[in-house]
């Protein structure tokens, strides 16, 4: 016979025992939540590394810098050889307008652009009739020699395929001090939302018609929203030219950040044809 302070034992125990499976199981449950939630975690902070570099085309007085935050376990990619030259001799001019310059361009003449660089000139042929004001507002800059010695600050090789240029500070941030409107935006080169390999476009703030004095250069196919007035064609030696930048990579490793290479944009001319 089991005396009763054994089947009082014998009950506790067997308590204790149900408490702690059920202590376990909860134990298990947790990890299989906190891992899903890591799971979860990992993929906003991909999404959100993906979606920034989809709106990466950022500045033109816009205050915070245009360069993407990096994750601490990125780890910059080995630099190969700079495959360009040593800048020319000169400074960048500290050049600020309050308003865009007045339209003087023949829209019905044609314009091209050259970018003489470090890397090798780029020469773009200007969609004059269909983005005046663009047109215009870098046949004034370059005239002023804006763009002279200043360097092309960003390269993305992930996601989007450009080199950004056109900030006389190098940071991201700067600007001539005033905007232009957004145009050409329904050019029929932008099909699904792409942005062709050869295609010089304005960058901006993410705000309609904020557009400054930067721009990309598209020298691979980019899945882009249709926000950047594409206002040019680059050469098939411009698109070579870029080609050689983004071979070098650029200084972070995550696909976004300073191109290795050297490059600096000597001089820009634009010319009427």
């Amino acid at each position: 016979m089991v005396s009763q302070e054994q089947r009082r034992r014998q009950l506790a125990r067997e308590k204790f025992l149900r408490q702690q499976q059920r202590r376990t199981s909860a134990r298990r449950k947790s990890r299989v939540r906190n891992s899903v939630i890591a799971s979860v975690l990992g993929v906003v902070v991909i999404g959100s590394v993906a979606l920034y570099t989809t709106g990466v085309l950022k500045g033109n007085d816009d205050k915070s810098n245009a360069s993407a935050d990096v994750t601490p376990s990125a780890s910059p990619s080995s630099k190969a050889p700079d495959p360009c030259a040593k800048p020319a001799a000169g400074s960048v001019k500290e050049l600020n307008w309050k308003k865009e310059p007045a339209l003087t361009i023949d829209k019905s003449a044609k314009y091209t652009m050259k970018l003489a660089t470090t890397c090798g000139d780029i020469g773009v042929a200007l969609k004059t009739d269909a983005a005046p004001h663009t047109v215009n507002s870098f046949n004034f800059l370059a005239g002023q020699g804006f763009f002279d010695h200043t360097k092309c600050h960003r390269l993305t090789t992930n996601g989007i395929y450009v080199l950004q240029c056109g900030d006389p500070t190098g940071t991201g941030s700067g600007g001539p001090g005033y905007t232009i409107p957004d145009e050409n935006l329904k050019d029929k080169s932008l099909k699904d939302n792409v942005y062709p390999a050869g295609t010089i476009a304005m960058a901006n703030t993410g705000q309609a018609h904020t557009g400054g004095s930067q721009f990309f250069l598209v020298y691979q196919d980019s899945q882009l929203p249709p926000s950047y007035t594409p206002f040019g064609t680059i050469d098939a030696a411009g698109l070579k030219v870029l080609k050689k930048i983004a071979a070098a990579g650029e200084s972070t490793g995550a696909g976004d950040g300073a191109p290795n290479a050297t490059v600096v944009i000597n001089k820009a001319t634009v010319t009427k044809s």
